[in-house]
């Protein structure tokens, strides 16, 4: 039995007749294990009828070949023919670092080896498979997953939404067959990212058994679950191939992306507890823990396309005077840049609206006390652009077919060393000439006609996007990086580990927010959740919302502003700028403490608690109107139940006349246990549609 620790979970792989099978994967077993009685209960009873004599084979990499009737984990073949795989484990190597397991089918010519490792401090597992054709002629691969793992129960959660409206989780009881969850945009998307979730029936945020896994690839990937007709269940993840893309030569290799998956016994707020240190630790390597995270002001939904020198330094001028820490330009500064159907590629300022170039405003951004950012695209063009212009092959596209366009523009193919030594050195250029601190790299269209000199280049474009990332990083170490995709259609682990933070949505709109945030927050930590307070009628939906709301929805991610502070009423900015001081103050506790997302009587509100050792922060939006006169106490769970915590209501209201008010919503401090508070609750006030309550906890 082999076997890896880490996290207080015990992972067992037990090589049956030369096929690795997954154990048992839960809490942390005794070292003296008995292993014969773990492969004694890991057998699985056998159908009477109606199937093979062994039944389903389902391993950790299952192959039809070996009698699976499920989806394989591998699909290969060599030109229509020698499809039938049967591998067998041809050695191991159990190192500090992980498991690896060398398959291998010298008839079939194949070899696959089986990377598996279990996080020691958090017990996030990473999966990942290397093939190697080891035959005489060209392999054709069509599907390959770094493992299936299997489940015997499941409720299924998996992600949905769309622009602005990403991040929204749905569940399903898993009937008999499969469930595919298909990304074909070239981007993780805004309906389909690699995530996905099995459990128990009813889990919550707080309560029951469930495993999340998630595919760190920012290109077309495959999520999918499947219950078989013996009743069990495996969940599989990896590329989604164009049809022709991955042929290997004799002695060549493919590697499949990193599968990562945790378990928790705690419902999804377990899983939160495992994955955001993982982030913090290893995907971004600790790099923001001694960084605070600057509040921002993004001048887009302020000035859209209309740069003007005097306007910006003015915005810039109150961006300071309320708190902001780091000023971007987005959108609309470079050379005929006036809407969305021209210029992009070519990434000189506009000499009509900047004639002295980004400087006098970047000396001005920076005398006030901010870092400047700046706002890319580079892996998009306009046809109206000089880039095109001169390089019309620079394109992702089909010879003779009339490719549909996206927002006005189209790919640059990154594959093309010209292209990305082209791209590489106008923003290195850019870098060079300026103090610029941050780039907010967008990506507003979906991959069509990916090809590249007539081959499908889907998957090399994404891989070739890591690669000029790398490439700036590597150049300006010192320069953080936004992922932004249209929102948050690039949000995944494999483009964190080159970005510092992700633009969870398009969408301002607070009450929208609540639910983006929600669902973002089961795989990321907050502190690189883009978050912003937008105007008082939302760009997006056209909701008209209050600045409490829409200020206390932002402070609990990395917060910034994204509307013209100048619309502003004196008393709003008075409020920004005080939740903005506030955030400052919480920011250790926001962006290194725990998220618990809460599981409120009423389905029409949302609640989060964020605790450290010595303090929380707890949110209760309504965002639907109350089927009640009043709400429910807000009992939180996930404080010390013995602790005494002194709990003040951050915003309370006038008490109406002629009415009981508690105590504690007259803005008067309260002190009680944690064990009080999720079991009486915290008394709440009556909350219209679009209103909110925000509590501070101290402990005593």
């Amino acid at each position: 039995m082999l076997r890896l620790d880490g996290g207080g979970q015990t992972l067992l792989i037990w090589l049956d007749a030369g096929r690795p099978k997954l154990a048992y994967w839960g809490p942390g077993l005794p070292p003296d294990l008995d292993d014969s009685a773990v492969e004694v209960l890991a057998q699985a009873t056998l159908p009477s009828g109606g199937v093979l004599d062994a039944g389903e084979a389902l391993d950790l990499f299952p192959e039809a070949g070996n009698g699976f009737t499920g989806h394989p984990a591998l699909i290969a073949h060599r030109a229509g023919g020698d499809f039938v795989s049967q591998m067998r484990a041809a050695g191991y190597e159990l190192t500090a670092d992980g498991l690896s397991i060398e398959l291998a089918d010298p008839a079939a010519g194949l070899a696959v080896r089986l990377s598996l490792s279990l996080d020691p401090a958090t017990g996030v597992a990473a999966f990942r498979a290397r093939l190697t054709n080891t035959g005489d002629d060209a392999l054709a691969l069509d599907w390959m997953s770094p493992c299936a793992l299997p489940f015997a129960a499941g409720e299924l959660m998996m992600f949905d939404g769309r622009w602005a409206r990403e991040f929204q989780t749905v569940r399903q009881a898993l009937p008999t067959g499969l469930v595919l969850k298909d990304n074909r945009t070239g981007r993780t998307s805004h309906h389909a990212p690699p995530y996905m979730l099995v459990g128990g029936a009813g889990f919550s945020q707080a309560t029951g058994e469930v495993t999340g896994a998630h595919l760190a690839w920012s290109g077309d990937a495959r999520m999918l679950a499947e219950r078989l007709r013996d009743g069990r269940i495996q969940l599989q993840g990896g590329e989604l191939f164009l049809p022709g893309e991955v042929s290997l030569a004799p002695g060549e290799t493919y590697d499949t992306p990193i599968l990562y998956a945790a378990r928790s016994g705690a419902g999804l707020n377990g899983l939160s507890d495992r994955l955001h240190p993982f982030v913090r630790e290893v995907i971004l390597g600790g790099r923001l823990k001694a960084k605070p995270r600057p509040v921002h002001f993004n001048t887009w939904e302020a000035v859209y396309f209309r740069h003007d020198l005097t306007e910006l330094k003015a915005l810039a001028d109150l961006a300071a005077e309320v708190g902001a820490e780091r000023f971007i330009l987005d959108d609309g500064w470079f050379k005929g840049r006036n809407d969305d159907t021209t210029s992009l590629g070519d990434w000189i300022p506009d000499a009509a609206k900047y004639p002295d170039g980004l400087t006098p405003l970047i000396d001005h951004v920076r005398g006030l006390g901010l870092e400047f950012g700046l706002w890319v695209e580079p892996e998009m063009a306009n046809l109206d652009s000089d880039l095109v212009r001169a390089h019309p092959d620079w394109l992702l596209h089909v010879d003779d077919r009339a490719q549909p366009v996206g927002r006005g523009q189209y790919v640059l193919d990154l594959t093309r060393p010209e292209v990305a030594d082209h791209l590489f050195a106008r923003l290195d250029a850019l870098l060079a000439q300026h103090e610029i601190g941050y780039l907010k790299w967008d990506m507003n269209r979906d991959l069509t006609h990916a090809a590249s000199r007539g081959r499908p280049a889907s998957r090399r474009q994404t891989l070739a996007v890591y690669a000029l990332i790398d490439r700036l990083r590597a150049a300006h170490p010192d320069v953080e990086i936004e992922s932004c995709a249209s929102g948050g259609g690039r949000a995944d682990f494999e483009i964190l580990k080159r970005t510092d933070r992700i633009w969870t949505s398009d969408c301002n709109d607070p009450v929208e927010r609540q639910t983006i945030q929600q669902g973002f927050s089961i795989f990321f930590p907050p502190e690189v959740m883009g978050t912003h307070v937008g105007p008082a009628t939302s760009h997006t939906t056209a909701r008209r919302t209050s600045l409490m709301l829409r200020a206390y929805t932002a402070l609990f991610g990395h917060m910034g502003i994204e509307a013209d502070v100048r619309d502003f009423p004196d008393k709003d900015r008075t409020r920004l700028a005080e939740a903005i001081a506030l955030h400052k103050r919480l920011r250790p506790l926001l962006h290194g403490g725990r998220v618990l997302r809460q599981d409120p009587a009423d389905p029409g509100a949302v609640a989060v608690l964020v605790v450290a050792e010595d303090q929380a922060l707890a949110s209760y939006a309504q965002l639907e109107t109350s089927p009640h006169a009043t709400s429910a106490p807000l009992r939180l769970t996930g404080l010390e139940p013995k602790q005494t915590y002194e709990v003040t209501l951050l915003n309370p209201r006038p008490a109406p006349p002629n009415r009981f008010t508690p105590d504690l919503l007259k803005g008067q401090a309260v002190r009680t246990t944690g064990d009080l508070i999720q079991a009486l609750g915290l008394p709440l006030p009556v909350l219209r549609a679009g209103e909110i309550a925000v509590f501070q906890l101290t402990r005593v």
